[in-house]
């Protein structure tokens, strides 16, 4: 029993890191006994009681599998790539190699998709966000004021901040800021965000993912904001939100040039400003963390780069998530990664093809140059607003 014990605590602490290298969790049978104790568990500062992690049966922690999505496959199969910057494809289909996934790059100042790779991944029904959902959570817990940075949980006498948890993307933390923010405010925030809806302008065949309309059955609103339980999200609604956080808070139509004309031409279209110029700072240093010395630590490059992992299993598929941009350099670039497939297809490993992928751009100088700029790029028109 202290075995189990001590096996359920390390997973619930870890969250989504190194454990889920070698550890599957199927989705619909993923420790529920201990979402159902996250759901309780009060918002706690540095002063007050510790967390007791929850016993989970050892067979819901060890059990995965079969894994029916292939982890190898030419990703490239079908794209059309007429308006794609072909410097930025050319680095991502590298960095991707063999592995079944897709890559997404944009521009965070415009919104233009630069890439796409394996397009029908990038433009369909979506998969569970796992770990990338925390990201929204913090903003959303930020903006409602139900933490500062500095605030603390204290977790079997582990104390952590928001820094701290998101860079290990620790579990309980962003269950227990869920529980306190509960769902409507939750559901509210990710549409603000974008989930739910299409993040193109126009992009054809792209579609909106989806969003819960009430807490999951599974582990309920716990199990939304530490893994995304019941949302789809798309490579695109990711990449989205990343360069909204990038460019300082708008959220950009994402557009997709058919050609290079359509490219030079492009005005870059606002849909709505987001009020989270002034958290930013407090949700970067984690994500930047993430990269220096937790989960994401395989994309750390000579420049620094933001990002967040996802790892988690949906349908019998293995998936493994990072969003990250670049935080210096004149140029500025979103990446996504989204890898599908067996047991290697984890977040750590995506984390680790994005910073392949900054690798060869940086040796190329790329965001060291200067975007021309077009009468085009100096025109933006805002189709809405946030209340």
């Amino acid at each position: 029993m202290k075995k189990l014990f001590l096996v359920a605590f390390v997973f619930c602490l870890l969250g989504s890191t190194g454990v889920s290298a070698t550890v599957q969790h199927p989705r619909k049978r993923r420790h529920t006994a201990a979402a159902a104790s996250l759901r309780a568990a009060p918002m706690v500062g540095v002063a007050t009681q510790s967390l007791r992690p929850a016993a989970v049966p050892a067979s819901v922690v060890i059990q995965g599998g079969p894994w029916t999505e292939p982890t190898f496959a030419d990703s490239t199969v079908g794209d059309m790539v007429d308006g794609e910057d072909l410097v930025i494809r050319r680095a991502a289909v590298e960095a991707l190699g063999p592995y079944n996934g897709s890559v997404v790059a944009v521009d965070p100042g415009t919104g233009r998709i630069l890439t796409m790779v394996n397009q029908k991944v990038a433009l369909g029904t979506g998969f569970q966000p796992c770990s990338t959902i925390k990201v929204a959570v913090a903003l959303a817990g930020l903006s409602e004021r139900a933490i500062q940075p500095a605030n603390r949980f204290r977790l079997g006498g582990l104390r952590m901040d928001l820094t701290y948890a998101l860079a290990h993307s620790n579990n309980y933390y962003f269950a227990t800021l869920g529980a306190k923010l509960g769902f409507e405010k939750v559901s509210h925030y990710a549409h603000l965000f974008g989930y739910g809806e299409r993040a193109g302008l126009n992009v054809a065949g792209e579609q909106p993912g989806s969003f819960p309309s009430a807490a999951p059955r599974n582990g309920g609103v716990g199990m939304l904001c530490s893994f995304g339980e019941e949302i789809s999200q798309t490579p695109l609604q990711l990449a989205a939100l990343m360069s909204a956080i990038a460019n300082g808070g708008t959220l950009y139509y994402l557009q997709y040039p058919r050609d290079q004309v359509e490219a030079r031409d492009l005005i870059p279209l606002v849909k709505r400003k987001l009020e989270i110029g002034s958290l930013i700072p407090s949700v970067k240093p984690g994500m930047r963390g993430a990269v220096q010395f937790g989960t994401a630590h395989r994309a750390r490059e000579d420049g620094p780069i933001a990002g967040k992992t996802g790892t988690c299993s949906e349908n019998q598929t293995h998936l493994g998530w990072f969003g990250s941009f670049n935080d210096a350099g004149q140029r500025k670039l979103v990446v996504v990664v989204l890898l599908t497939g067996g047991r290697p297809a984890i977040g750590p490993l995506a984390a680790g093809i994005a910073g392949d992928m900054y690798r060869r751009l940086g040796e190329q100088n790329y965001f060291a140059a200067s975007q021309p700029i077009t009468p085009a790029m100096l025109i933006s028109s805002q189709i809405c607003c946030a209340k």
